[in-house]
This record gives structure tokens, sequence and C-alpha cells, in this order.
């Protein structure tokens, strides 16, 4: 886990990252994969509750503390693993976010079908992966950032392993289908970029570092 020097130089803006993909007041919100609580605190700052979860718990006390110190008192931490969010989340939530994560998940049907349980109707699943070029190409404060090139998803990597749901589940009620016939929103040096349906088969990018990729379960 890389130190808050590396994330803010990473993620300088993550509150506008969060705001792009549709988190908004009120909502009921699970931080998967939640690491130090970087992306935690501003989301917090807006949902109504979140839960932020994680393996490691030393890392899960830095994002208690990260909270503690602005005063953020409505995040639940939870340490345990993502594939059993749906045992480890109460209640229905409106939102679940995973960033930086996604590329080391083994069982990634198994994961979306977890978090299918626990979103409510119309509820969305938000994963911001590395985008899928050489590792060298996405430095960050000098130095090669990032998954091993190998582990690196392409989008339709990404939308088969979550779509994938519809066909197992048999019908289009326990599926989660891509936000947006899913376009692909490239971040680059911190700023969103739209791209239209289609344009990911443009490949690498050479400013991109990640991508994100918005999934709305449907009832």
């Amino acid at each position: 886990m890389p130190n808050a020097g590396w994330w803010e130089a990473l993620w300088p803006a993550p509150a506008k990252v969060l705001s792009s993909v549709g988190l908004t007041s009120g909502m009921d919100v699970v931080d998967l994969c939640a690491g130090d609580g970087w992306f935690t605190l501003e989301i917090a700052v807006l949902a109504h509750h979140v839960v932020a979860i994680d393996l490691d718990e030393k890392l899960l006390e830095l994002a208690r503390v990260r909270l503690a110190e602005r005063g953020i008192a409505n995040c639940d931490f939870v340490a345990g693993n993502a594939y059993d969010v749906d045992k480890l989340v109460l209640e229905p939530v409106d939102f679940v976010f995973m960033a930086n994560a996604f590329h080391g998940v083994t069982d990634r049907l198994k994961l979306a079908h977890a978090v299918q349980t626990v979103l409510k109707p119309a509820g969305r699943f938000v994963i911001v992966n590395w985008h899928q070029r050489p590792r060298e190409q996405t430095p960050i404060l000098g130095e090669p950032r990032g998954p091993r090139t190998e582990l690196r998803l392409s989008p339709d990597q990404t939308s088969e392993a979550v779509g994938r749901l519809q066909n197992v589940a048999g019908s289009r009620s326990a599926a989660l289908s891509l936000w947006r016939c899913f376009r692909i929103r490239l971040i680059i040096y911190g700023r969103i970029i739209d791209l239209p349906r289609g344009a990911e088969r443009l490949g690498n990018l050479k400013e991109a570092r990640h991508e994100v990729h918005c999934f709305d379960a449907i009832r």
C-alpha cells in the first residue's frame, strides 16, 4: 500500500472522481478494498452511511484515524474478504466502489455476484482499473507504479467479468448491466474524459493511467 504522498500524486482530487461516477449526497455506500481510506474519507463526506471493507486490519485502522481526524463518524470499518461483501454488509446499499483492486480478483464472477446481492434496485457498482498499458508507462513520482503489466485488464475483460452474471443467472432480473452502454471514462492526470461507445478500441492512450467502469443493477 503506497504512502499518503503517493496517493495524493495518483489521486489529487478523489472527490471529483467520485462525483463523476454518480456518488451523491445521502447514499449508502460500500468502499470495497478500502485500504487506508483515501477514497473512504471523501465518500463519507457525502454519503449517509459507509461500510469500508478490507482484509488488512492495520490499513483499516489508518482509515479510521483519517476519518476521525476530520470528525466523520458515519463509517463502519469491517475486516473481511471482498468475496464476502454480501455477508459483511447487512443492509442493501446504493453504491459499491472499488478502486485499484479488481485486477487482483481471481474469481471476478463470484465477486460480481456478491456485489449484485448487496445492491439496491438500480444500485451502482463502480470499478476503477489501472489502464491496460505497460507498467513502465504509468509512472507516479518518477517510478513505474501499479500492477504488473500482465495483470492489467482490458475494458472487454472487465465488462465480460461482470456482465456474465446475466448468462449465469438466466434472467435479466439478476443481471448487472453496464451503465450507459459500456462507456469508459478515462482518468488523465485527475481529469475525467468520457469516451463514446466503441472508443475502447482505441487502445492505450499515452496520458491515461486509469479507467472507470460503472455497472447498474437491474431488478
